[in-house]
């Protein structure tokens, strides 16, 4: 599914719901949805973003989600049927995640917490040292595990899969996400 620089702009400002079911163990946060995300209403809906490539190499999944045109009910369903949910520090839409100001960052952090505090999973993963460090105010954090929860849930800080944070791969980012996985309990498959 293919849109023009000017269909996408159409969804700026634009937002998703999250992705969210019952037995919520691991929450992975984005900063913000891009406009594909918006337009295809899927969470890291580009194509080419490694999210969920990294995901499967982690063996969080055990087969390689494809985003082209948006996710299906049931892929959808497999991904909350395995205790992994997805929401954003920021809700509204952008082309970059630079587009965001500071006081949206920090209002996102507050409402993150409260949304985990309501969700209640075992593990919360932020997607992006940079954006975490402005939004909770931690100019010194370090990626992994935070000595902080977050409404109640084990903090992580992990790499944001965006083909934009070009020195990390699918396979560094499958390592982080698997760290945060099995602190988390979910059920891995082998590494493929």
């Amino acid at each position: 599914m293919g849109f023009t620089r000017a269909e996408l702009e159409a969804f700026r400002d634009g937002t998703l719901p999250d992705l969210v079911g019952p037995d919520l163990r691991l929450l992975f946060a984005g900063i913000n949805p891009g406009l594909m995300t918006v337009a295809v209403q899927t969470h890291f809906g580009r194509p080419g973003n490694r999210f969920y490539p990294a995901l499967y190499r982690a063996g969080i999944v055990d087969r390689v989600i494809d985003v082209t045109g948006g996710t299906s009910p049931e892929d959808d369903a497999y991904l909350t049927g395995r205790g992994i949910g997805i929401t954003n520090l920021v809700a509204r839409g952008t082309a970059r995640a630079d587009e965001l100001t500071v006081d949206e960052l920090r209002a996102g952090s507050v409402a993150l917490a409260e949304r985990v505090a309501r969700l209640a999973p075992r593990v919360v993963a932020v997607l992006g040292i940079s954006a975490y460090r402005t939004a909770f105010g931690r100019p010194k954090a370090v990626a992994g595990r935070q000595p902080d929860e977050l409404g109640g849930a084990e903090l992580w800080v992990l790499p944001n899969p965006s083909g934009l944070n070009a020195h990390e791969t699918a396979d560094s980012l499958a390592t982080a996400y698997r760290a945060a996985a099995v602190a988390a309990g979910l059920e891995l498959a082998p590494r493929p």
